[in-house]
């Protein structure tokens, strides 16, 4: 996990200096420039003064997760790229592309991207778009990226959405949007499975795979069930470490995570919530339930108080769900820094595919342009919480193949006589949960946690209605900031 960015304009080491200063956070064990002038790469953030100066350029802070210390982004040959996320099958991507005659000089999973492109990009006949769509449906993880040929700037991300990227008009981009800001530019989301080309001449974009592009034939009962068990239990542990945490609630969807975790890596299950809450009495009794560890950051009204500004720091939005939803999540990934866990999955996700929603009973359709809005939506505000604390989320339910065997999956499975996520509580109990815990309904995180309610008692101490409170704390970090 990284902070990813870059741009093209005239004498762009201030501003480069400047971004990596704003986006540090995202990752502090090394930083990297490219620009077309020189290199410049360090564990050291001082040297961050003497980058090169050029025209175009790429730079990454790193938060180095897979791969050696010691290798550092941007990767540069006749392209250079920088990638924030994760390549979970690189290994196989490795073997693949050396078997084409295809070389290597690290053990990085991003570098596979890079040479992916390269292989594709020397077939006669293919362009840039058609050799990032091809990419794109042989990478297994969650992405973004950016590339160079020294001319224009190529941006994508993965189809689901699941790490950020944003562009500004006049030609830069970045991981998160006040990295942007913090140099007088806009920032507009590049979307999952789109392209971006950022150039002298303006921007192009272009939708290059659509996630429902995955919608096959309707699969019967039981091979849905089989299918979405197979590639469920795979993604989950493709995405584990040997230490792994679990954003943790004692609902279906972060026990089963637990459950299928704890079975290939050391789980410890982080909560958050106020005394008597009831996503941490739920926590506490599934995780003995389970026998898995668990910690717990019980807030209270102080401890939201104080954390309103980092967190709408963080999540770059005035929306007052979002900041309700983030106060726990910042919290449980607080904790878990504090505890040296560094990787934490969680169930987002499972709500979309299977039909977890209320609104979903009433209007069904709503569950694919649901999916097709949580990068923005949803992954990105986890993404910059987590990332806040040096923490990095994965999300097993957003995986490719789980997601292609939800779209085959006919509703009538996914809910029935007015249970919602049907299948997936049977295949929960098929693969060892209790039953108590596969059928419980839980409260949305910023209920169960009782979040919204101190967030409630804040604004009402202030006259203002929750909404005016979350759009005052947005503008007392960011519009009085004189950084952005």
């Amino acid at each position: 996990m990284c902070l990813i960015a870059g741009g093209i304009g005239k004498n762009i080491r201030e501003r480069f200096i400047s971004m990596i200063i704003t986006g540090k956070h995202r990752g502090e064990d090394s930083f990297g420039v490219w620009t077309d002038s020189g290199v410049l790469k360090s564990h050291d953030f001082s040297e961050v003064s003497v980058i090169p100066d050029g025209r175009i350029g790429l730079l990454q802070c790193r938060l180095a997760m897979t791969g050696s210390l010691d290798h550092n982004q941007p990767f540069h040959n006749d392209f250079s790229l920088v990638h924030n996320g994760e390549i979970y099958n690189h290994r196989h991507l490795r073997a693949y592309l050396e078997g084409k005659g295809v070389s290597f000089e690290s053990d990085v999973d991003s570098e596979a991207i890079l040479r992916l492109l390269k292989y594709f990009l020397r077939k006669k006949g293919i362009g840039v778009e058609e050799a990032i769509r091809k990419a794109m449906l042989m990478l297994e993880g969650d992405y973004a990226v950016a590339f160079s040929d020294g001319e224009r700037i190529y941006l994508f991300r993965d189809p689901i959405g699941v790490r950020p990227l944003y562009y500004s008009p006049n030609g830069f981009f970045a991981s998160e949007k006040k990295v942007l800001w913090a140099i007088g530019e806009e920032a507009t989301p590049v979307q999952p499975g789109e392209l971006v080309v950022l150039s002298r001449e303006g921007v192009y974009r272009r939708r290059v795979f659509n996630i429902l592009e995955l919608k096959g034939g309707p699969l019967p009962l039981e091979r849905a069930k089989l299918a979405l068990m197979k590639t469920l239990v795979h993604a989950v542990r493709v995405r584990v470490g040997k230490r792994t945490g679990v954003l943790f609630s004692g609902g279906l969807d972060s026990s089963l995570i637990a459950l299928i975790a704890s079975n290939y890596s050391k789980v410890t299950l982080y909560t958050a919530g106020t005394e008597g809450s009831p996503d941490l009495e739920w926590a506490r009794k599934v995780s003995d339930e389970l026998g898995l560890p668990l910690n717990e950051y019980v807030f209270d009204f102080d401890d939201v108080r104080e954390a309103v500004p980092r967190v709408a720091f963080a999540i770059e939005d005035p929306n007052p769900m979002n900041l309700a939803i983030g106060i726990p999540l910042y919290f449980a990934t607080k904790l878990a820094r504090k505890d040296g866990c560094k990787l934490l999955l969680s169930g987002q996700g499972a709500d979309e595919l299977f039909g977890g929603y209320a609104k979903y009973l009433e209007r069904p359709e709503l569950m694919e342009s649901d999916l097709l809005d949580m990068g923005e939506k949803n992954l990105a505000r986890d993404d910059k919480i987590a990332m806040l604390n040096s923490v990095e989320g994965r999300v097993p339910f957003l995986d490719l193949a789980v997601v292609s065997i939800s779209l085959r999956t006919p509703l009538e499975y996914k809910i029935q006589n007015g249970v919602r996520k049907a299948i997936l509580r049977e295949v929960a109990t098929e693969l060892g949960l209790p039953l108590q815990i596969a059928n419980r309904d839980k409260k949305a995180a910023q209920y169960g946690s009782r979040a919204q309610k101190l967030l409630e008692k804040l604004a009402g101490m202030e006259s203002m209605t929750l909404r005016e409170y979350a759009k005052k704390a947005f503008n007392e970090v960011f519009k009085e900031n004189k950084r952005f």
